[in-house]
């Protein structure tokens, strides 16, 4: 895979550093979780791939371990507050002095610096800062966050990633490692760079909810159908949105002007009593050979059933049963082959990795019975 040969150690922490870390491992990174006693390991369920150890961090010894790990490191990914990395001498001027070649990738809400940089969070706290929220949610309704998808994940998880890649394809002419500032605030902002690029172009200049691309427009929107359901209509250029009337059954002639604003109101009320006619499949009989961008609104569990997902494999299933996302993008020659193995539990792999880094059997053995690091063996379930 792609990934192959980079070791990368990631300090266990909440969702967004755990989905970073599975991307890298998915795509054929070694990643090794550093897990802490007492913790519940990864809670987010995103540890596909990796490995665990155990180490004790309030212990000095424990440092060190991670010290030494991290001098084989390409890349270290840590989620906590700005400073505790520094508390527990794991700071970048230690690991990079001994690893100068070692990307430190750091993950959080507000960055490193700055008035909120050692404030607590969460996505819709991120969200809000950024100045997307404020662009989110129903016409007459209070901002609404779309789950934890944007902030956490996507400005998040995703540009982190999208640092640590850029950082090792310039280690490759520097042959040096940098500090990665990841966090979620300017992470979300930049993903939004179409949103402020476009201000002046009249896109948004309407009220939250009726505008274009927010759900204003009859022809971008969702309808339910008359099982309940709902139909997701994005037909905005003009030869998609007359597919669009001709599959609804409408005259032409009778309607306005598909751009007139001041009409949208009344034409979403009117292609919603139309949609209201029909089931979801029934629409979709309608539309699905057609390219008047009208498609049904799945649940999860219908999306990895549906015909063009199971024809491209989009959905995997691991040795649980579990379904899941495959790895995307999908590349031609070194494609992502995620591990359908159960997630490891809490140092499940503390002494096969410290053996691999360089540890004796001897040191091992004292730090086990110093309880600066803990050995989990998986027993069998019969």
């Amino acid at each position: 895979m792609a990934l192959r040969g980079i070791f990368v150690v990631e300090m266990a922490g909440l969702a967004p550093g755990p989905l970073c870390g599975m991307i890298l491992a998915d795509f054929g990174a070694q990643v090794v979780r550093v897990d802490r006693p007492g913790g519940l390991g990864d809670v987010s369920h995103l540890s596909r791939g990796k490995r665990s150890v155990l180490v004790d961090l309030k212990q000095p010894q424990g440092a060190m371990v991670v010290q030494r790990l991290c001098s084989q490191a390409d890349v270290l990914l840590e989620p906590f507050r700005r400073g505790v990395m520094e508390k527990l001498q794991l700071g970048p001027e230690v690991l990079q002095r001994e690893n100068p070649k070692l990307i430190y990738a750091r993950l959080t809400g507000f960055g490193q610096s700055g008035k909120f940089s050692g404030a607590a969070g969460h996505d819709i706290n991120y969200l809000s800062l950024s100045g997307v929220l404020s662009k989110l949610g129903a016409s007459g309704e209070s901002p609404s966050p779309p789950l934890n998808l944007l902030a956490d994940f996507a400005g998040g998880s995703i540009m982190c990633t999208l640092g640590i890649l850029v950082a090792l394809f310039e280690r490759m002419s520097s042959g040096k490692g940098q500090v990665i500032d990841a966090n979620m605030v300017e992470g979300t902002a930049y993903l939004s760079s179409f949103l402020w690029k476009t201000l002046k172009l009249g896109l948004w200049e309407q009220p939250r909810g009726q505008n274009l691309l927010d759900g204003g427009a009859p022809f971008y929107t969702t309808y339910r159908t008359a099982d309940g359901e709902f139909m997701a209509v994005g037909a905005i250029e003009p030869q998609f949105y007359k597919l669009l009337i001709e599959g609804l059954g409408l005259n032409p002639t009778e309607l306005p002007h598909q751009m007139s604003t001041r009409d949208w109101p009344e034409m979403k009320k009117k292609f919603a009593a139309v949609f209201a006619k029909k089931t979801r499949a029934e629409w979709c009989r309608v539309f699905d050979d057609t390219d008047a961008c009208v498609t049904p609104v799945l649940r999860l569990d219908e999306a990895a059933r549906h015909d063009h997902n199971r024809e491209r494999a989009s959905f995997i299933t691991d040795v649980e049963q579990g379904v899941s996302p495959r790895p995307a993008p999908l590349l031609s020659r070194t494609p992502a082959t995620p591990s359908l193995q159960k997630d490891p539990f809490i140092g499940q792999h503390t002494e096969e990795v410290l053996k691999e880094c360089g540890f004796s059997q001897e040191e091992i053995d004292q730090l086990k019975s110093s309880k600066v690091i803990g050995s989990h063996k998986q027993r069998a379930h019969l």
